[in-house]
């Protein structure tokens, strides 16, 4: 019997990438390193809340790093990992699809 290809994402695939807020944190530091302000600034209408559970879980995936600079205060700065960075272009990918088929 021939080895089958299989197309199916698990759930593994499918809760690394987890929901839109996830794929538009991910979006949002392709530009470079970003505070939390600023993260919540890029992606309109994110809770905090729940921007901050998603940088945990993307942390915690190894998809992005979290950083503690002090210049005059505790600051801290989010930036991909090469995990997170090779995300981008699946994102391109979806963001094709949907100009051509959406």
């Amino acid at each position: 019997m021939p080895n089958k290809v299989h197309n199916k994402c698990s759930n593994k695939e499918l809760k690394m990438l987890g929901d839109f807020w996830t794929l538009a944190i991910i979006q949002a530091l392709h530009d470079g390193d970003k505070r939390f302000a600023q993260l919540q600034r890029d992606i309109s209408r994110v809770n905090p809340t729940t921007l901050t559970s998603r940088l945990k879980r993307l942390e915690k995936q190894g998809i992005i790093k979290r950083e503690e600079e002090t210049v005059d205060k505790l600051s801290v700065v989010y930036s991909l990992t090469p995990k997170g960075t090779g995300i981008l272009p699946i994102l391109k990918e979806i963001r094709l699809f949907a100009d051509k088929f959406l």
